[in-house]
């Protein structure tokens, strides 16, 4: 695994699997022990997650869960001033994300805080001037495109596109994501996966990032709640590395972390 992006402040080397730790910062995430708002929880569990393992931190303001209410954005902007604050006074130098699909709000997270990843839900959103695609562009950071398409062959047909549009705005360091429980049923969730190595050997220079954590494609299978998908997460997450995924997208860091240590072991031996 050698992937190379480039931010407005590093150049990033991904050689081995790494963990995007989920910090939300809004008070109607589907996970309630995810939500954190103050800026003394957020800080503790921002520094829990730098020493269980996170490479990243992935910030979010907004609850993209189904059904919940869309935050504007200055809402969004205030939530996440709070939450960047108080992480980068627990490390200067962590590499950040913002989960946003608005460019006003990304443009905010790099100028203010230096974020380096812009980790859009919308699936490149308008194309016009001044979207998110083009703000990413201006601000020199790596861009996550994440698919809403309910199946493989559309998914790699939406990449197909998209990736040709962010290289004409310039955009070169780019992660993709298959979009789990996003516009998908619970069947089309577990073909895309079982199917998710095709997109890593279509698009080899673009790492993949997996975001399975506690989702309802866990839960509901199981008959669970979210607060009871950690061991189904872990097997998911076990599954999308054997399928080529580079970046996991987790709660639960340290078990993340460690799934990708055993993974790694096993490679040793292929």
């Amino acid at each position: 695994m050698l992937y190379e992006l480039e931010t407005h402040q590093r150049r990033w080397t991904i050689t081995h699997p790494q963990v995007m730790a989920i910090l939300n910062c809004t008070p109607d995430s589907f996970y309630a022990q995810s939500r954190c708002q103050t800026e003394c929880e957020i800080s503790r569990k921002a520094e829990r997650m730098l020493s269980e393992g996170a490479a990243i931190i992935d910030i979010g303001g907004v609850s993209t869960r189904p059904g919940a209410i869309v935050a504007d954005e200055e809402e969004e902007v205030r939530r996440l001033r709070v939450a960047l604050s108080a992480v980068r006074s627990v490390h200067k130098d962590i590499m950040l994300s913002v989960d946003t699909f608005r460019p006003a709000v990304a443009r905010m997270a790099v100028e203010e805080f230096g974020v380096e990843i812009i980790n859009d839900v919308s699936e490149g959103g308008a194309a016009a001037n001044g979207g998110i695609m083009a703000e990413a562009a201006r601000l020199n950071s790596v861009y996550v495109l994440m698919s809403v398409q309910p199946t493989l062959a559309r998914t790699i047909n939406v990449f197909q596109e998209k990736c040709k549009l962010l290289q004409a705005y310039g955009i070169n360091s780019v992660i993709l994501d298959p979009g789990y429980g996003f516009g998908k049923d619970l069947e089309q969730n577990y073909a895309l996966l079982a199917g998710q190595q095709t997109i890593a050997e279509i698009f080899p220079d673009y790492p993949l990032l997996v975001g399975v954590s506690r989702k309802r494609m866990v839960w509901q299978l199981l008959g669970l709640t979210p607060e009871e998908a950690l061991n189904g997460t872990t097997a998911l997450h076990f599954a999308a590395l054997q399928q080529g995924a580079a970046i996991l997208r987790a709660h639960d860091v340290r078990q993340a972390h460690e799934t990708i240590r055993i993974y790694m072991q096993l490679e040793r031996y292929r």
